[in-house]
């Protein structure tokens, strides 16, 4: 794989991931959506089908990563050179933006009724994740296990020269990836909405920030670098863990 080749596929395939799962979470939050008040379940498997369609498409050019604690996970592990860290990262932080302003775009008749509502909706949690109780090391602690959760299966299907018996390169891995983030959102979002990626939280955040969305409200900035430092923690711990064991 070429630089290029990894930069656009990340890209691609991250602004899928988050146009899916932006795209749930507006289709649950906001008002004159036909999905309105479907629930945590919708929106689980919602970010689990966005993990599916964005790999599968970066997966020919890249590998499919789609998420810079992931990327450093497989460095740390072996599968990934350093060298080609940077490009993973940058291509996924880029698609990360690109994602969730394509989503506003494809509600923005829903995002413009903010303005005429009488008790407005806070849309950050439709870009990024927010924690139910603001505790920073819980929700810390709790961004790490999620993403140990991640990393360990991850690298138990795909590390090094290692395979699901039977599945070779056929792309069942990246089904089975997806349904492991349907699993860990359904069992531990609940605490901080499961960033376990970096990309995931920090570019729809800026976006948020930066986008003309009515009655937005706070990007909450003061919380922005848990849900990047804890992925990044808990992939290098998985890591760790995956190359002592295994």
């Amino acid at each position: 794989m070429s630089n290029a080749d990894i930069f656009v596929g990340e890209l691609i395939g991250t602004a899928i991931l988050i146009l899916f799962g932006a795209g749930v979470c507006a289709a649950v939050t906001l008002n004159k959506s036909k999905a309105r008040g479907a629930g945590w379940v919708v929106i689980a498997f919602g970010w689990g089908f966005g993990v599916l369609a964005g790999a599968y498409t970066a997966a020919p050019l890249s590998g499919g990563q789609i998420n810079p604690a992931v990327t450093i996970g497989f460095a740390v592990e072996g599968s990934t050179k350093w060298e080609d860290v940077p490009f993973y990262v940058l291509g996924q932080f880029a698609g990360s933006i690109i994602g969730a302003v394509l989503c506003w775009l494809l509600y923005l008749g829903q995002f413009n009724l903010n303005a005429g509502e009488e008790e407005s909706i806070e849309t950050l949690g439709i870009f990024s994740t927010r924690p139910e109780i603001n505790n920073p090391v819980q929700n810390l602690i709790t961004e790490i296990i999620a993403t140990v959760a991640l990393m360990l299966p991850i690298l138990a299907m795909v590390g090094g020269d290692k395979h699901v018996a039977g599945i070779g390169d056929a792309g069942l891995p990246v089904l089975l990836i997806a349904l492991l983030v349907v699993g860990i959102g359904l069992s531990l979002g609940g605490p901080t909405g499961y960033a376990i990626n970096p990309a995931r939280d920090l570019g729809p955040r800026l976006t948020h920030a930066l986008l003309p969305i009515p009655n937005k409200g706070t990007s909450e900035w003061g919380y922005s670098w848990i849900p990047v430092a804890g992925p990044i923690v808990g992939a290098v711990i998985g890591a760790l863990i995956y190359n002592a064991a295994f």
